[in-house]
């Protein structure tokens, strides 16, 4: 259970009140998982996440400000300076802070928070998401879908080498707000483009070209779509160019032939390094998003192995930061260096057994080809 002193309840119609009269004063910390989030928050809300592994290493031990908000570096530098009046942690819908379980994300942020000797009154919200949600839709963000293209001069292909298949008709969808996936067809039609605000197009193909090169920054990952093919060299090297767009307040499209494998990879890859998700949550998320991704059976190992690097690195970070917090990672950008390099090609094969069926039931082991 919650136990820090410090800790209060907060009331739903005190949080809305909150929220419109001193809202940028207010730190949300939605403790939930990234699907969750990702389908519907508080407005403003950051998500506060803990993986398996290091919720397996935090029992008996606090986990650092650093670990539970890896990556929002300008909340941490607002909270630690004193900018906030207040942290509101919620989870699904616990109706009281006395009956969270002490393993819970909500449990492991707030000891954080108290962990980090920081002065902000801390409040948990009674009821969750759920309750807020019921009573103030209007304070929450929920997904949207992007409407498919409908026009006849959209969807005609204007280049005899960009073809995509006939169920792959609609517009990019959007991933994240600086992050797209979409085919080469979306990425031969500036008015589609222009339309979502893409400022840079990372292509993932070795023949797809690169229509608007004076209009649009540019990259190729030059990689065919077959078993044979190590796409996991690239995975850095991709994740610094759109974090480079999105640093730079654009958007990316990222494409292939159809955007159904090799894109695919290259988003998951991303989500599984910045947003710290396993490799399964990641591929529900950008599932839902584009229901036709299925990367082939090599790429999917060759995530798969990605993810056990990332988890990996990140246990050894953890057991460092417990020795002595000298040793612990500075930025969340350095954890990935050491745990694969982009000149360290290998061909990823393992036995069945180990890979989820559904995976397996989006990601058969013979594509169509072009994907």
């Amino acid at each position: 259970m919650l136990t820090a002193e410090d800790l209060c309840e907060m009331d739903c119609p005190v949080l809305k009140r909150l929220l419109k009269e001193d809202g940028a004063r207010c730190l949300l910390l939605d403790c939930r998982s990234f699907l969750a989030y990702s389908a519907g928050h508080i407005r403003g809300a950051v998500n506060a996440r803990c993986n398996t592994i290091v919720r397996r290493r935090a029992k008996g031990s606090v986990l650092s400000l650093d670990q539970v908000l890896a990556g929002d570096d300008e909340v941490r530098a607002r909270l630690r300076s004193g900018m906030y009046s207040a942290v509101v942690l919620y989870d699904e819908r616990t109706p009281d802070a006395d009956v969270v379980k002490e393993d819970s994300t909500a449990s492991l942020v707030l000891h954080a928070l108290c962990g980090d000797s920081t002065a902000t009154r801390i409040y948990f919200l009674k009821g969750g998401y759920d309750r807020f949600f019921s009573e103030y839709p209007e304070f929450c963000l929920k997904t949207k879908s992007l409407p498919p293209l409908t026009s006849q001069s959209s969807v005609d292909s204007s280049c005899s080498s960009c073809g995509t298949p006939h169920n792959d008709q609609g517009g990019p969808v959007e991933i994240l707000p600086f992050l797209y996936l979409g085919s080469a067809l979306h990425a031969s039609k500036k008015e589609v483009l222009d339309a979502i605000g893409i400022s840079a197009l990372l292509n993932v193909s070795s023949d797809c070209p690169n229509h608007f090169e004076g209009a649009y920054q540019y990259k190729c990952i030059p990689v065919e779509d077959n078993h044979k093919e190590d796409i996991s060299c690239w995975f850095l090297e991709a994740i610094e160019f759109i974090d480079a767009v999105r640093d730079s307040g654009g958007r990316v499209l990222v494409h292939c032939q159809a955007g159904i494998s090799r894109s695919a990879t290259i988003c998951l890859a991303y989500l599984m390094k910045r947003k710290r998700v396993r490799l399964d949550e990641a591929f529900e998320f950008v599932r839902r998003r584009r229901s036709i991704i299925s990367p082939n059976f090599s790429f999917m190992g060759q995530l798969l192995q990605f993810e056990s690097q990332l988890l990996a690195t990140s246990c050894a970070a953890e057991a460092a930061a417990t020795a002595s917090p000298l040793l612990a990672p500075k930025t969340s950008s350095g954890v990935a260096s050491a745990a694969a390099t982009p000149t360290s090609p290998f061909i990823f094969n393992f036995p069945v057994s180990v890979v989820n069926s559904t995976y397996l039931h989006h990601s058969p082991l013979t594509t169509s080809p072009g994907c």
